[in-house]
């Protein structure tokens, strides 16, 4: 069983850097993607195993497309705010809600028109001292105003034996909901794991381009593998690679019709990514 968590606040700090190599598209030319994640959390935890908190993160998503006719946009800003909130309603069940406002926008777009809100909450019970599991789901309000992105989540950790665990994460990055990753711990500091995915990003467009003040969507399912590197239980320290499955970019124009949408060829995927407790 984990450890309980000290009493009062606790801080962290994660980061990932990421390369989408050369990818073919439908609609011609190819493009590649390079991707930056910066995040600050400050946790207090309290009596109970409950915990209260505000998250805040950064990340940039740069593209270069080989053909300036097949340009749909550049540079995209992703800013978030989340207040992560943990109750423990029995000894063995636990309620995770977390309320986030996010602004995805091209560079040179207006943050404001990028906005969306939304939550991702759920319930896990620990069944036993090696499982953990539950329902969760995520709701987030869409630029057009017309409905909500719903989907389903699994909440899970298990502790398969001494080395292998199954578990769900928060996914530094992740655009929509827990991914879920397989891991095998080959002693106390090294481990290896198995993660997948399913990405989905939505942002407002500028006022030039292919659909002035219109929205952009990349979606993929990204499968890596990882090495892992925890010196201490404070630091951790992670390389990965992998591809990026069934990806598809979707252009929409300013009144929320679909102008242009192409899949694209399976990308190569390698990155590194941190994570820093204090």
């Amino acid at each position: 069983m984990a450890a309980q968590p000290r009493l009062g606040w606790a801080y962290q700090v994660d980061g990932l850097a990421a390369f989408q190599g050369d990818a073919d598209l439908s609609g011609g030319g190819e493009f590649s993607a390079s991707r930056t994640f910066l995040r600050a959390t400050a946790l207090y935890n309290l009596d109970g195993g409950n915990s209260v908190g505000l998250s805040t993160s950064f990340g940039k998503l740069d593209y270069r497309f080989s053909q300036s006719n097949n340009q749909p946009w550049e540079n995209i800003r992703d800013l978030r705010v989340a207040v992560p909130v943990r109750l423990r309603v029995s000894d063995t069940a636990t309620v995770f809600v977390s309320p986030q406002i996010r602004w995805d926008y091209q560079s040179g777009a207006s943050s404001s028109e990028g906005r969306t809100h939304g939550i991702f909450a759920g319930i896990a019970w620990q069944l036993s001292e090696r499982l953990t599991i539950g329902p969760a789901f995520g709701a987030f309000s869409q630029f057009d105003e017309s409905g909500t992105d719903f989907f389903p989540a699994l909440l899970i950790d298990w502790d398969i034996n001494d080395r292998w665990n199954l578990n769900t994460g928060s996914g530094v990055g992740a655009t929509q909901g827990p991914g879920l990753t397989l891991s095998y711990a080959l002693n106390k500091t090294l481990d290896i794991s198995l993660t997948a995915r399913s990405e989905r990003i939505r942002f407002r467009l500028d006022g030039d381009g292919l659909a002035p003040n219109g929205v952009g969507e990349d979606k993929s399912i990204p499968v890596v593998l990882s090495v892992g590197y925890n010196p201490n239980p404070g630091v951790s320290l992670s390389v990965f690679a992998g591809a990026e499955f069934d990806g598809r970019l979707t252009l929409d124009d300013a009144n929320g019709l679909e102008i242009s949408r192409q899949s694209y060829e399976t990308a190569p995927l390698v990155g590194l990514a941190f994570r820093v407790r204090f």
